[in-house]
């Protein structure tokens, strides 16, 4: 959920014109990551858990894409977008290996 913070305070600054688009594609694979966690997890057995943690990683690296193209299109510069990019690859890692655990729960 912090990332969700980070990336709504980054795109807070991108222009007008991206409004319903980038910032709003941005804004909607952040929060979708944290919700599709707590839906698996609401969910219960560890198959639903690792199918929406599926999900998420899917939203996570949409989020990696989409902030790619931030940087490529330059608006925002690569050492505003660095802190994000980090913490997203690292959470790629993690909901990897969360999945891996899970799936072997079954």
């Amino acid at each position: 959920m912090r990332l969700v913070k980070v990336l709504y305070q980054l795109s807070n600054d991108w222009p007008d014109t991206e409004k319903y688009g980038l910032i709003s594609q941005v804004r909607r694979a952040a929060v979708s990551i944290p919700a599709n966690l707590a839906e698996g997890l609401g969910r219960g057995s560890p198959g639903e858990i690792a199918r929406f943690t599926r999900i998420s990683l899917g939203s996570a690296y949409e989020l990696h894409t989409l902030l790619s193209l931030v940087g490529f299109l330059g608006i925002s510069t690569d050492a505003q977008l660095e802190p994000a990019v980090s913490a997203i690859e690292s959470l790629i890692r993690r909901l990897s290996s969360y999945i891996k655990y899970q799936e072997a729960q079954k």
